[in-house]
């Protein structure tokens, strides 16, 4: 039987020089591996994940310095990304209001195939590089705003497609952009910060769920919370900006203001209820002796900012 092979023109590009989808040396016998060794190897990879961030850090801060300004200013941060880097994208954007009481919108993660795509795989959507357009448009970007494209290999369309927009299509001028990816590549067009986290060939080669996934979560986690703080909602090494919405976060914001008052869980509670649940408000109402409409006012005054309501700086 003849055997009819597709035309040059419509194969997929060849991939194969791409880091993350090499084999890895260290793991070629891994089919043949007892259940104590798959443990031991997949551990001893997932350190090159930690390296990887290590050596990446003056990128990291160079992109968190570019857009700290625009951020604190009100802007947004949107991540843009496919599989596994959408969905961390989203993760990141989602757990940024209830940590840090952080209005909806001040983070935004939009995934390829929209988010039934966190669930069900849809992968083939981020090969069309205006995918990620009408999500985008609707934001209205300004210079304030900023966008990181996340793409493990660095080539996905749907992800360098959202810098493209944001370079091109705003007319009330482009936000900061920048490509979070782990493996080598020459920046790409409207990129502003590349950021590379060479994470080398995975266990199983080609799944960037692993050590790429674990490098990209370790970054964002960088980026929002350096935000957070550099924003004034952190104080010391305490979250008093959280939103207490269940009984566990009732119970930290509680703890919190014992640990920066000296008072008693039961007294906690009742001057976070007299500061109507305000972490910031509680505690400075304590150390100033001030009721709560003062307090609010104080801390609208700088900005949101305890350490500046409290003088401290």
């Amino acid at each position: 039987m003849t055997q009819h092979s597709e035309e040059p023109s419509t194969l997929p590009a060849d991939r194969a020089d791409i880091s993350t989808e090499k084999r890895n040396p260290r793991t070629h016998s891994l089919h043949a591996l007892s259940v104590s060794e798959c443990v031991d190897t997949i551990n001893t990879e997932d350190r090159r994940a930690f390296e990887a961030v290590k050596r990446a850090a003056h990128r990291v801060t160079a992109f968190i310095e570019a857009i700290e300004p625009g951020f604190i200013a009100g802007g947004r941060l949107i991540y843009v990304g496919a599989g596994t880097s959408g969905r961390l994208g989203v993760l990141d954007a989602s757990e940024a209001p209830p940590t840090f009481q952080l209005p909806e919108g001040r983070i935004i993660g939009i995934i390829a195939g929209g988010d039934a795509s966190l669930r069900k795989s849809s992968e083939s959507r981020e090969d069309d590089p205006r995918g990620s357009w009408p999500d985008l448009a609707p934001l209205n970007l300004t210079p304030n705003d900023a966008l990181l494209a996340i793409a493990a290999g660095g080539t996905t369309p749907y992800a360098l497609g959202a810098m493209e927009f944001c370079k091109t299509q705003c007319p009330a001028g482009a936000p900061v952009t920048g490509l979070l990816c782990c493996t080598t590549i020459t920046p790409p067009p409207h990129c502003d910060h590349l950021v590379t986290l060479k994470t080398g060939p995975e266990v199983l080669t080609g799944s960037t769920r692993m050590k790429a996934g674990t490098a990209t979560k370790l970054v964002l986690n960088t980026i929002s919370t350096t935000l957070m703080i550099r924003s004034g909602r952190v104080y010391q090494n305490l979250m008093v900006d959280l939103r207490a919405t269940n009984d566990k976060l009732r119970d930290r914001a509680a703890r919190i203001v014992s640990t920066l008052t000296g008072l008693s869980r039961p007294d906690a509670f009742s001057l976070l209820q007299a500061a109507d649940g305000s972490v910031k408000a509680a505690i400075l109402m304590h150390r100033t002796g001030c009721d709560f409409p003062t307090a609010a006012a104080s801390l609208d005054a700088a900005g949101g900012n305890l350490a500046r309501a409290l003088g401290e700086h």
